[in-house]
């Protein structure tokens, strides 16, 4: 982060509210990016990430005892774990589609 001066509130930033999504190189992963620079100037900021399944500890118990929190760790959003941050020269090529899980297209199709 140092190297490409970037901070972690503009990592953040990126995170919540990227311009592009797309497939990571490495498997399982997802990069987002954000336009930065100036016109004459352009550049990128991308940001590759992981997401993380959030594991239930003592899950038996939590079954008798809380049912309602089960069901509500399913809804939460799942943690990310930053792999690799740096800012690209330019502006990049789109590389394919935005990846959208299968229940999401599954669920829209149902729909129409």
């Amino acid at each position: 982060m140092r190297y490409y001066g970037l901070s972690e509130g503009r990592i953040r930033r990126v995170l919540m509210s990227p311009k592009r999504v797309e497939e990571g190189i490495a498997p399982g992963t997802v990069a987002v990016m954000q336009v930065a620079g100036t016109r004459k100037k352009p550049h990128e900021i991308w940001v590759m990430y992981q997401e993380l399944n959030a594991k239930v500890k003592n899950q038996n118990a939590k079954l008798k005892k809380y049912k309602f929190e089960i069901l509500r760790i399913g809804l939460k959003p799942a943690r990310k774990r930053i792999i690799a941050a740096w800012r690209y020269p330019g502006v990049s090529k789109p590389r394919g589609p935005v990846p959208v899980p299968d229940e999401i297209l599954k669920e829209l199709d149902s729909l129409v």
